[in-house]
């Protein structure tokens, strides 16, 4: 059922002036958003973002698209249980949740970073529902190996990094920060939107548990990748950031080397497109769909 709750005084309603609707899940409420009429695009978000990451992408495609985008539970204006999981195939069973409570029969669906695999992972699984796949950088095959990932999976189980993320808001408030290749885009107020969701400790450990799930999931991720033939053939779009520093181009390589149906579009930007380069990826997006 939709739920009524109050937004945050720390919301910015005027960048993000979006009616919130609520589902209530056994662990908590789940937030998102549902603007304007037509064909259904579905945008899935990754860590430490919310629904706000594509607030004017919203804002455009819901004058001609009905736009839906939900925060996981854990982040944005979603609630934040302390006991939940918080894997990625957790989350992605709350998007088929949500998916089936409004009724969605066919869809575009738009993906980043962990969203990825929360995304697609559902898509793999209702091939026939999905109309065409947008993909900002993200990926969908094993991490165990990575070293980078072993780096961050290290880091994450310690007892430093542990504090360090439940007690300093490491995520948001430092890392999304320096994600950024142009620093330009990420102002004090925009900033504030992505970590003001984490008031303290207990707010804070859906971005820890997801953060421990990049190596955690590994498994789960690479038994999505093994079925990736049922949407390969897909019309998909890839909208990347060839300055990420954490999700780097090689991983754009393997995409291209699976995706027989494909647009490439490279900009000069870090993990956030979304927020470098908005303008530009809108209107990708918007042709994409039209056509």
């Amino acid at each position: 059922m939709n739920i009524a709750i109050a937004q945050p005084e720390w919301l910015d309603k005027t960048a993000y002036p979006f009616e919130s609707n609520f589902l209530d899940l056994p662990e908590g409420k789940l937030h998102y958003i549902d603007e304007g009429e037509g064909e259904v695009i579905l945008f899935v978000h990754g860590t430490p973002a919310w629904s706000f990451l594509y607030r004017n992408h919203i804002k455009e495609l819901s004058k001609k698209y009905r736009c839906i985008a939900l925060d996981h539970l854990g982040f944005g204006l979603s609630d934040k249980p302390m006991d939940f999981a918080g894997r990625p195939e957790d989350h992605s069973r709350n998007l088929s949740i949500l998916i089936k409570h409004l009724g969605i029969e066919s869809f575009t669906l738009v993906v980043h970073d962990f969203g990825g695999p929360i995304g697609l992972s559902y898509a793999i699984a209702h091939p026939k529902k999905i109309e065409r796949i947008v993909l900002f950088n993200t990926w969908l095959w094993e991490t165990a190996s990575d070293k980078n990932a072993q780096r961050v999976n290290s880091f994450l189980h310690g007892v430093i990094g542990k504090f360090i993320y439940l007690n300093t808001n490491f995520s948001p408030k430092y890392l999304l920060k320096s994600t950024f290749y142009n620093k330009k885009k990420i102002n004090k107020k925009i900033h504030q939107q992505y970590y003001k969701p984490f008031p303290n400790k207990k707010s804070r450990y859906g971005l820890w548990n997801i953060g421990k799930s990049l190596v955690g999931s590994s498994d789960w991720y690479e038994a999505q990748w093994k079925q990736i033939d049922k949407i390969k053939d897909k019309p998909f779009l890839v909208l990347w950031g060839t300055k990420d520093k954490l999700i780097k181009e090689d991983n754009l390589e393997k995409w291209t080397s699976v995706l027989t149906n494909k647009t490439i579009c490279k900009y000069d930007a870090g993990h956030f497109v979304q927020e470098e380069v908005p303008e530009e990826t809108i209107q990708k997006i918007t042709k994409f769909v039209k056509h």
